[in-house]
């Protein structure tokens, strides 16, 4: 999952490892609303001063029913954490057709290539770029599969 803060121009990353979620927060109903929640918070307090407008775009995603869960939360994030009255809205866009989530894409597969195989070359182009990778679950110690 990635974060883009704009106008800043920075990338923010939560990194999750699957294994170490518990069965509770393991459905994806529960699992991506709670993870885009914590990077969303994240980023919106990072990115909140002075911001006139939030926008939040996301992949069109194919199922309806994980849309709106992705949907809702983004909206219940962003509710809870801008300051009163400031406006926001979430868009979803085909990745083939914006070029900003084809960006993020690039981040996206940039920072899962350090984290999943080692191999931080071509994050270390972009290393200027990305403000935070938070290991979520780096403390656990328990792997559930």
């Amino acid at each position: 999952m990635l974060a883009e803060s704009v106008p800043v121009g920075s990338v923010d990353s939560v990194i999750v490892e699957k294994r170490k979620t518990g069965p509770a927060l393991r459905p994806a109903d529960k699992f991506y609303p709670k993870m885009l929640g914590y990077l969303l918070r994240y980023a919106v307090e990072k990115a909140s001063q002075g911001v006139g407008e939030v926008t939040v775009i996301t992949d069109t995603l194919p199922v309806a029913k994980k849309r709106k869960a992705v949907e809702k939360a983004v909206k219940t994030v962003l509710a809870d954490m801008l300051p009163s009255g400031t406006p926001y809205r979430v868009m979803h866009h085909s990745s083939r057709a914006h070029y900003g989530l084809q960006v993020a894409d690039y981040f996206n597969w940039a920072i899962y290539r350090k984290w999943e195989h080692g191999d931080a070359s071509a994050l270390d182009t972009l290393d200027s770029q990305v403000r935070s990778q938070f290991d979520i679950f780096r403390k656990g110690k328990r792997f559930y599969y």
